[in-house]
């Protein structure tokens, strides 16, 4: 069945291919790691890292079960969704006396997991921790990173408000485990309140699988990458030699929100764009996958990937040096409306 047939076609298709994905547990110099791969390894590969206390089933599903993104994605790129130590499903907790890695170490993890299957060059896709992980792993490896997709990324050392945040997490984490006040700090972290609801309007689906999927995570393991991510550095100096592609993706509701605006600010205008999705948290990717859809088809072009359903050819990218004025990326010419999402190519300061 092909999956330009239709969308009904493509939602099978996608859902038979995402649940029969095969899990490969890697030795690595710093621990073992899991990877589950979905897709014809023969294709380009797509590597993907979630954030904290998430795996892919809790990151990714969304956009991956959007029928345009499937075919979008998968006719393009075999995917690799790689853990964090400790966070695949069904994990058992880390021993206390492994060493906690930093996040250089789960960068040099990955570039083992590329060698372990052969792999060249990658695209990559992280959400907030994990966006700070491959865009580290981007500056440390250039000629391994072919371009980013980041939602709601990091990029400098945690602020005053993070690093309290954090420590609340991490003593919850540590002294109670997975308790109720831990789950509503990291669906702060991950979703607007208009799906968390409230007295009056319940809380969307989205974030009740949310909230049961976190049942079943490994408390020690989540503290572990916890603190990985609270000890990281800024590498906005870095940012200046990233010459691949990038995309960005944030929420106008998430915590992270002028992180984004600030890497944005810091990237080369000639090779990223960013886009702001409103009424959205963090997570894009599950909130509002279908905003994601038009500028990662446009973001694509660039590499001489398409949608089968939309595109026969291999049309020149607005994100490419030579055309790249900010009118191309608007909302109007990417058959956007202004609400729910409005686009920028670049900021020329911080907020």
């Amino acid at each position: 069945m092909s999956m330009a047939d239709s969308s009904d076609s493509v939602s099978v298709d996608m859902e038979t291919i995402y649940l029969g994905g095969k899990e490969h547990i890697i030795r690595t110099g710093h621990g073992s790691v899991s990877v589950i791969v979905y897709g014809d390894q023969e294709k380009p590969p797509l590597i993907t890292y979630p954030d904290l206390a998430l795996n892919h089933m809790l990151c990714f599903q969304g956009l991956f079960f959007c029928p345009e993104a499937a075919s979008l994605l998968l006719h393009n790129f075999c995917i690799y969704h790689i853990s964090p130590p400790g966070h695949e499903l069904g994990a058992a907790a880390i021993c206390s006396d492994d060493p906690i890695l930093s996040v250089e170490d789960l960068c040099d993890q990955i570039l083992e997991v590329l060698n372990y299957f052969r792999l060249g060059a990658v695209m990559c896709m992280g959400a907030t921790a994990g966006a700070y992980i491959l865009t580290l792993f981007a500056i440390k490896y250039r000629d391994r990173v072919t371009g980013l997709i980041l939602v709601s990324p990091l990029c400098k050392a945690p602020s005053w408000t993070e690093w309290i945040y954090n420590k609340l997490m991490s003593n919850l984490l540590y002294y109670y485990g997975m308790c109720g006040l831990l789950k509503e700090c990291l669906l702060q972290r991950y979703f607007s309140k208009e799906v968390r609801g409230n007295p009056e309007i319940p809380e969307s689906d989205i974030v009740q699988a949310c909230r049961k999927l976190l049942d079943e995570r490994q408390s020690t393991n989540v503290w572990r990458y916890l603190q990985a991510i609270d000890r990281r550095p800024d590498i906005t100096e870095g940012l200046k030699k990233l010459k691949c592609r990038t995309l960005i993706f944030v929420g106008d509701s998430s915590p992270f929100h002028s992180e984004a605006l600030h890497m944005t600010a810091k990237l080369d205008r000639r090779y990223s764009a960013l886009v702001e999705v409103q009424v959205c948290g963090s997570m894009v990717t599950e909130e509002q996958p279908h905003a994601m859809l038009i500028p990662m088809e446009y973001f694509l072009m660039g590499y001489g990937l398409y949608r089968p359903s939309q595109f026969t050819g291999s049309p020149r990218s607005p994100l490419s040096p030579s055309c790249i004025a900010p009118e191309l990326l608007s909302p109007e010419s990417m058959g956007l409306k202004l609400k729910p999402i409005k686009t920028r190519v670049s900021q020329t300061g911080d907020r």
